[in-house]
C-alpha cells in the first residue's frame, strides 16, 4: 500500500478516537451510603447566605447579578447592615451571609418571578390582625403577646422549613435504619423523623408531624399537622410542606422545599438553596426556655411606658 494510505488511515482512526471520547459519559459520583445501604447524609452542613427569601423588588425580573452588580448589592447591604443597631451585631453574623449565593436574587424559584403568591382574602384580613397584634406588642400585658422567638421558643428560621439567618445557619443531620434526626443549631430544634412506612399522628405540634421516605438518591420529609402557634410565613393549620434533601456530592446537598396551604396562598410555592458541608462545630445556643430575665425588662419598660411603675 502506498505510504499516503496509511497516514489517512492512520488520521481516520484517531478521528474516530476523539469522537468515541466526546461521546463516552462522565464517570458516576460515588456517594456514600449507610451501613444498611441508604444515602448518608450525616454529618453537619450550612446554608449561611445573603441572598433573601423574595427577590428585591428593584431587580424587576432579574433572576441573578452580573458579578459587578452583586458586589455592588453585597457592599450595600453589608454598609447598611454595619451601620444597623441590633442587639446581636454584624461581629455575630455568619459569614456566609456576606455574599448571594452564585448571584441569586431570590431563594424562591417558583413562582419564577421570585416572590411569594398572593395572598387569599381571608389570609389577607388576618395579616392584617397580625399587624395590630404587633403593634400592641410594643407595650405587652401578658406574654402571649410576645413572638415565640422572643420568649425563646422556637425561631422561625430552625424549619421547617429552613431558612437562612443572620447567624447559627448549621443543620447536623444523624441516620438510623428507621428514623433520620435534623437538628438545627439556631435554638437547638431537632425533629426525629420516622423513615418506617408509618401514618402521619393526629396530635398538631409546632414543627408538624413529619414522615420520611427515600426517592433514589433524595430524603423527603412530609409534614402536616402544624398548629397557629409557630405561623410560617403567615401559614395556619392546613399547611402542607414537602422537602426534599439530594445528596449532589460530598459537600453539596440541594435543599427544596415546597408550601402549600390553599387557605393562606392561592399557589403552591418552592425555595432551593445548597447545604454546605462543613467541619465547624456547632454550639449550644444560649437563649434559654421562657427568656424569664429578658422579659422581665420587656415587662418593666412597657409598664414605665404606659405611665406605670
Amino acid at each position: 500500500m502506498p505510504r499516503w494510505f496509511w497516514s489517512l488511515l492512520a488520521v481516520v482512526a484517531a478521528a474516530a478516537s476523539l469522537a468515541a471520547a466526546g461521546q463516552r459519559k462522565p464517570a458516576a459520583i460515588t456517594l456514600p451510603q449507610t451501613l444498611w445501604g441508604d444515602p448518608d447524609l450525616q454529618g453537619t452542613w450550612i446554608y449561611a447566605t445573603m441572598t433573601p427569601l423574595e427577590r428585591p423588588r428593584d431587580f424587576g425580573d432579574k433572576a441573578t447579578l452580573t458579578d459587578d452588580e452583586a458586589a455592588a448589592y453585597e457592599k450595600q447591604t453589608n454598609d447598611r447592615q454595619a451601620r444597623g443597631n441590633n442587639t446581636a451585631g454584624p461581629d455575630w453574623w455568619d459569614p456566609g451571609t456576606r455574599r448571594l449565593l452564585a448571584g441569586r436574587t431570590s431563594l424562591i424559584v417558583d413562582p419564577p418571578d421570585g416572590h411569594l403568591p398572593p395572598l387569599t382574602p381571608a389570609a389577607e384580613a388576618r395579616a392584617a390582625a397580625r399587624a395590630q397584634t404587633r403593634r400592641l406588642a410594643d407595650t405587652p400585658e401578658n406574654v402571649e403577646e410576645l413572638g415565640l422567638n422572643v420568649r425563646c421558643l422556637n425561631w422561625s428560621t430552625a424549619g421547617p422549613p429552613m431558612l437562612p439567618g443572620v447567624y447559627n445557619n448549621t443543620v447536623q443531620f444523624v441516620q438510623t435504619r428507621d428514623f433520620v434526626v435534623i437538628v438545627n443549631e439556631m435554638i437547638h430544634e431537632g425533629r426525629i423523623v420516622p423513615m418506617n412506612g408509618a401514618p402521619h399522628g393526629t396530635i398538631r405540634r409546632w414543627m408538624g408531624d413529619s414522615r420520611g421516605r427515600w426517592d433514589g438518591r433524595t430524603l423527603v420529609v412530609d409534614t402536616i399537622g402544624f398548629t397557629d402557634k409557630t405561623s410560617f410565613r403567615g401559614a395556619d393549620e392546613s399547611l402542607h410542606l414537602v422537602e426534599r434533601f439530594t445528596r449532589l456530592d460530598a459537600k453539596t446537598i440541594e435543599y427544596r422545599f415546597t408550601v402549600d396551604d390553599p387557605t393562606v396562598w392561592t399557589r403552591p410555592w418552592t425555595a432551593s438553596f445548597p447545604l454546605r458541608g462543613t467541619d465547624d462545630r456547632m454550639y449550644e445556643y444560649a437563649c434559654h426556655e421562657g427568656n424569664e430575665r429578658s422579659l422581665e425588662g420587656i415587662f418593666r419598660a412597657a409598664r414605665i411606658s404606659r405611665g406605670g411603675r
